[in-house]
């Protein structure tokens, strides 16, 4: 009996939880965005140059630089912000320049050197 009732319980868990991870959930973030205003993307563009500065994936020097443009572009469908900074204490020319990827919301999504 007690191994019947143990089986009935872990039945209900496993097949349970995919039934309350239906439609009408909220995990975290919103897939309907509003967009955040220029300024705001340049807050948040800073803080992941900061973000990066102090995981030492990139110089110290990025920390003093201000983003030198700020627009919105619509990339595989969407809109998101690109912060762009430019760093001339950079000695590889290849890498002088740093952008920065947003959601329209302003949320991180990636960050590289090609703009692409």
């Amino acid at each position: 009996m007690k191994t019947l009732a143990t089986t009935l319980v872990l039945t209900s868990l496993i097949f349970g939880a995919p039934i309350m991870a239906a439609t009408g959930h909220d995990h975290g973030h919103s897939h309907d965005q509003t967009s955040v205003n220029q300024a705001t993307a340049e807050k948040n563009a800073d803080k992941v140059i900061a973000s990066l500065v102090k995981k030492d994936k990139i110089d110290n020097s990025w920390s003093s630089i201000k983003a030198s443009s700020i627009e919105k572009k619509e990339l595989e469908g969407r809109l998101e912000w690109i912060v762009i900074f430019n760093n001339i204490k950079v000695t590889n020319i290849d890498k002088q320049k740093l952008y920065v990827f947003l959601t329209i919301g302003g949320e991180y999504i990636a960050v590289n050197y090609t703009g692409k």
